[in-house]
């Protein structure tokens, strides 16, 4: 029986797993498709480096050119990342009509809808549920779960690190540097950790979810992204008063084929799933307009997870190479992108303010918030020993983001606001 002969691009922790997988798999694997599936060539980049697991040294090579020319290679598996040259490579591989599974959100964040058109040229499949949330099949689930609904709404916790950081924070009081650096020596955040603080990597992300699930070619320059760097304990332990845990959010809305898409700390309401979603797992909080709600919990990096979805996607191709009808899922976006203006962005607010400590400042501050029609949920003072200026505490209720921009640039003018100490959106 002819097997299906896989090249593997990268041995990382990833390419490991997907090995692993592979190869003590093989009766389910084999039961699933009806043909075994060989890891024929693995490219690394340095073939005598010691490893944690035992690979013959006859399938390891260095030159990516020999898997992706290989005549017998059906499937070409890329977990090596990078941007640039990657996609050189899985173009070229597509024009060999060979099928694409990656892990590279970057890669799909920056060119999925060119290698997409590609892919549907060739009649290839191109399978990337790796390049979101690890462990969970959330593209898979946008893609074909809901398919018949229409989603107005993803909203998710998509950067394990990010939430590892602040679920310490809150839980233990501690300040940021000093999580930042705990998790570093744990290996959850690089040694320059710029891409997760700084929602950047959140941002690719929900590129693809706001891509896929709205059939719309969003880019990174549509996203509005801000990281946790400057989140304080403090900050935190006044939201869990107020019942609220900060949280790092991607959220991608569409009203009337409008959209929106951003990441940034946010505070959300404790009743809300997401708030319970601690330490480094990710969750993405899906609405359709026929489903309603609906969230999908696991695992969002490391080998076996993020491999399992990698060998999930795999098994897919061979399906359809079994089938016939490779190349029928490589559906680029086909509407046109309307993005929300700031007048049409609208959502709850929570400000903190250090203002002066006597009679009438509440009245001012209120009155700025009435001339910016910025209606109030809730007003708290909260009393700060440590601090000469009195603290308030404001919810709003919803407001568009200019006209709370409009608020911020008034205040900036007050004599009795000493400092706007954080801005947060409110969800939940």
């Amino acid at each position: 029986m002819k097997s299906i002969k896989v090249g593997l691009l990268g041995l990382g922790t990833v390419g490991t797993g997907v090995v692993r997988i592979v190869e003590n798999h093989q009766e389910d694997l084999f039961g699933q498709v009806g043909s075994p599936i060989v890891i024929e060539k693995i490219v690394v980049q340095d073939r005598s480096k010691a490893r944690n697991i035992a690979v013959d040294g006859d399938r390891m090579t260095e030159d990516v050119w020999e898997v992706i020319n290989h005549p017998d290679i059906d499937v070409i598996v890329e977990v090596m990342g990078g941007v640039e040259t990657t996609k050189t490579y899985i173009l070229a591989a597509l024009e060999q009509g060979k099928h694409i599974v990656t892990a590279n959100k970057d890669l799909m964040a920056l060119h999925g809808t060119e290698i997409l058109e590609k892919a549907k040229e060739k009649g290839c499949d191109v399978l990337y549920e790796a390049s979101v949330a690890g462990g969970i099949p959330i593209i898979r689930t946008l893609s074909e779960g809901f398919s018949s609904d229409r989603i107005t709404k993803i909203m998710g916790i998509v950067n394990g690190t990010t939430n590892y950081i602040l679920t310490k924070m809150s839980q233990e009081g501690a300040a940021y540097e000093d999580v930042l650096k705990e998790a570093q020596a744990l290996g959850y955040a690089e040694a320059d950790p710029t891409s997760d603080v700084e929602g950047l990597d959140a941002a690719r992300k929900m590129t693809i979810l706001a891509t896929l699930g709205f059939h719309a070619n969003v880019s990174l320059d549509d996203l509005a992204v801000k990281g946790i760097s400057q989140v304080t304990k403090e900050e935190i332990l006044y939201g869990k008063r107020l019942g609220y845990e900060v949280k790092l959010l991607g959220i991608a809305e569409r009203q009337d084929d409008l959209i929106s898409v951003s990441v940034q700390p946010t505070m959300v309401k404790k009743s809300h799933p997401l708030a319970s979603v601690n330490g480094v797992f990710n969750a993405v909080y899906v609405y359709g307009e026929a489903v309603g709600e609906t969230m999908f919990y696991g695992p969002g990096a490391g080998e076996l997870p993020t491999a399992t979805s990698v060998v999930a996607d795999l098994v897919a191709v061979v399906k359809n190479m079994k089938l016939g009808v490779n190349g029928q899922r490589a559906q680029a976006p086909y509407k046109e992108k309307k993005l929300k203006t700031d007048e049409q962005i609208a959502s709850k607010y929570f400000v903190l303010l250090h203002v002066a400590d006597k009679a009438g400042v509440l009245a001012q501050i209120t009155q700025v918030f009435a001339e910016y029609e910025v209606s109030l949920e809730s007003v708290l003072q909260q009393p700060n020993p440590s601090n000469p200026s009195a603290e308030i505490i404001i919810v709003t209720h919803d407001a568009s983001k200019a006209n709370m921009n409009n608020v911020l640039k008034h205040f900036e003018g007050l004599e009795v606001i000493h400092q706007i100490k954080s801005v947060y959106r409110v969800e939940g």
